[in-house]
């Protein structure tokens, strides 16, 4: 039991509700296996310059903005083998501007938070990645890059990163969401850094 009375059944159906809320079809995506961090991977910047160029092609003008982000984006840190990318759009709420484009192209939206800066994610149709979806100049976006650039250039945080996320993928989690979330500590603690 928590501090707060919660038992750990309380804070699953919390998540549980969270995670039916953001999911466009209200289906939810529990893990089938545990939650993998491999060693860096060379791979990683290639494919996300492959899905760059698939998404430019799919959307053309309407990208403003596409980044590589996430763990797989900062050479020698070990990550779960999903590229995180970001594309920013002038509004990414005006769904009917790009979701039937990127339907159409095999991407397949998972995820829709419009409380949360109007994010979207969608998931590849060949890849694993997480497109996270954001409005041109939203925030989170700098959070976002200034968390990688940060890691990229300081060897003690990528570290403490690195061995925290090891750390809890050893811990069963029915939810990728779960493991996401067991992680804010650190993130925050770095990113207090990286923001300084």
């Amino acid at each position: 039991m928590s501090e707060n009375g919660e038992t750990d059944e309380d804070d699953e159906r919390v998540l549980e509700a969270r995670l039916r809320a953001s999911s466009p079809d209200g289906v939810l995506h529990p893990l089938k296996t545990g939650v993998e961090v491999v060693d860096y991977d060379p791979i990683w910047p290639v494919l996300f310059a492959r899905e760059s160029e698939r998404i430019h092609r799919v959307l053309g003008g309407a990208v403003r903005r596409l980044d590589h982000a996430g763990s797989t984006s900062v050479p020698g840190l070990a990550a779960k083998p999903c590229i995180d990318i970001i594309l920013a759009l002038a509004s990414s709420a005006d769904e009917p501007s790009y979701v039937p484009a990127m339907e159409a192209a095999g991407y397949v939206l998972r995820i829709r938070e419009p409380e949360w800066f109007e994010h979207r994610v969608f998931k590849g149709p060949d890849t694993n990645i997480n497109l996270h979806v954001y409005t041109e100049g939203c925030e989170e976006i700098g959070r976002m890059l200034a968390f990688r650039d940060w890691l990229r250039t300081h060897e003690d945080d990528r570290a403490l990163y690195e061995r925290t996320k090891k750390e809890l993928a050893q811990r069963e989690w029915k939810y990728m969401q779960a493991y996401a979330d067991a992680k804010t500590e650190v993130v925050k603690e770095i990113l207090g850094r990286a923001l300084a």
